[in-house]
């Protein structure tokens, strides 16, 4: 069995898959490799899956981007070239300032930006990026216009979070995880977690419902996809066969241990979470201007 991920070697997706690439060995009792199809933005990868056979012997790990790559023109690739499997994992945005930054919570920073259009400067990924549409999101559920910040593109969130601690920037949206070396330090600080429950290892940072109001939930995701017109009864293999491993205490304590936040939905409702997905960042991307 061959498992595509459209990403690096060595990074999160790639953990993730090989994780549990080597528990559906065991219990499949075939051997399951792990192929990186990079390239593209994603495009690549995400293509491999979609154009390969629709049988018991290849599938992927998709992630966020295939709602995103469609949207600015990368592809004509959607959500829906693929047999969903189950959703594994969502790490939600959330929102950092510097630790001496004068606002108490969100809604103090969100009027600062009202009151001084263009002049806010933010950052914690690349234009159009998956941190830069939560963001608009959640500024567009506040009545606030997302291009009436100042958004400077970085490579990731490491980078950007130094820009923070620097007063380089006045506030980076990035997860939690890619943030916790530095509010450890007592560098900067989190003023909200786009999620319906607060983060365990984070339990003083409100949720944006908590904060703002707003049900509004975001955040890059993980979930395990194979070619459009798999076979139901293989496609349900393939879901209990994931289901059983996320249940495991081996896979809880490697999410725990790199940090990712743990969800699980089946077929149908990752189906439709994808659909809501697709939906909600076709509407901040086209609130950014960059949407084709």
């Amino acid at each position: 069995i061959t498992l595509i991920v459209p990403w690096a070697a060595g990074g999160g997706t790639d953990a993730v898959a090989r994780q549990i690439a080597s528990m559906l060995e065991r219990d499949l009792k075939q051997p399951v490799n792990v192929v990186n199809r990079t390239g593209g933005s994603g495009v690549v990868g995400h293509q491999a899956i979609a154009s390969a056979a629709p049988d018991v012997y290849t599938f992927g790990l998709i992630t966020l981007e295939i709602n995103l790559m469609h949207w600015v023109g990368l592809t004509d690739l959607t959500y829906e070239k693929f047999t969903p499997i189950a959703l594994v994992n969502q790490d939600p945005a959330a929102i950092h300032v510097k630790a001496d930054a004068p606002y108490k919570n969100v809604k103090e920073l969100f009027a600062h930006i009202k009151a001084n259009p263009n002049k806010v400067v933010a950052s914690g990924t690349g234009q159009g990026g998956s941190w830069h549409v939560a963001l608009a999101g959640l500024m567009q559920a506040d009545g606030i216009s997302p291009t009436s910040i100042r958004w400077v593109p970085s490579t990731g969130a490491a980078t950007a979070l130094t820009d923070l601690a620097a007063g380089g920037v006045d506030f980076v949206a990035c997860s939690m995880p890619e943030a916790e070396a530095l509010i450890k330090a007592g560098r900067i600080r989190s003023l909200v977690f786009f999620s319906p429950k607060r983060a365990p290892n984070f339990p003083d940072v409100p949720t944006t419902e908590e904060a703002t109001g707003h049900k509004f939930h975001k955040g890059v995701w993980r979930g395990f996809a194979a070619p459009k017109g798999l076979p139901p009864e293989i496609a349900k293999q393939y879901e209990t066969a994931i289901k059983k491993a996320w249940d495991s205490d081996e896979f809880k304590e490697f999410m725990t241990r790199r940090g990712f936040d743990m969800i699980y939905l089946d077929a149908a409702k990752y189906g439709e979470f994808m659909k809501a997905d697709d939906e909600d960042n076709g509407k901040a991307l086209k609130s950014l201007g960059l949407a084709k």
